[in-house]
């Protein structure tokens, strides 16, 4: 089950199924007295609204100010070494060493979103890699959960 958080976000992407990466705090949202209500999220995760509510506030760098908005943190398709590939493991993101320039399958493999180290869930299989590993890796795509900070 993913954890749902409360958070504010500008009018026009308060939409039930918008997803977005949230990018952190900029320069206008110093001394705003309700910045930690907007800034809650962590920095360069992946998240999807899933509720929204009526709590509107005026807000200096959204037109038409923000919206309360219940989100979660998306789960994540990856690709992994298939002997760790197993559903319901608990497993550290750990990226294959290889060179970007050269792979079509960097992306999968070392998604924006997690970083190496991050404790995570295969949630689920969910099947072969559009191509073969160049480094010569047996590869799987998994759903990855990432385990939230408490």
């Amino acid at each position: 089950m993913n954890v749902v958080k409360i958070t504010l976000i500008g009018v026009r992407l308060a939409k039930v199924g918008i997803e977005f990466v949230f990018n952190g705090q900029t320069s206008e949202c110093e001394g705003c007295r309700i910045k930690n209500n907007c800034i809650n999220l962590d920095v360069g995760r992946r998240y999807r609204v899933v509720g929204t509510r009526d709590t509107h506030h005026e807000c200096p760098l959204h037109d038409g100010g923000v919206y309360a908005v219940e989100v979660v943190e998306m789960l994540t398709i990856v690709a992994i070494e298939s002997r760790k590939a197993l559903e319901g493991s608990k497993i550290s993101f750990d990226p294959p060493k290889c060179d970007k320039n050269i792979c079509n399958i960097y992306d999968l493999c070392h998604p924006l979103w997690l970083r190496p180290g991050d404790k995570c869930t295969i949630n689920s299989l969910v099947g072969a890699t559009p191509e073969d590993c160049i480094d010569g890796l047996t590869l799987r795509l998994v759903e990855l959960k990432r385990e939230q900070n408490k």
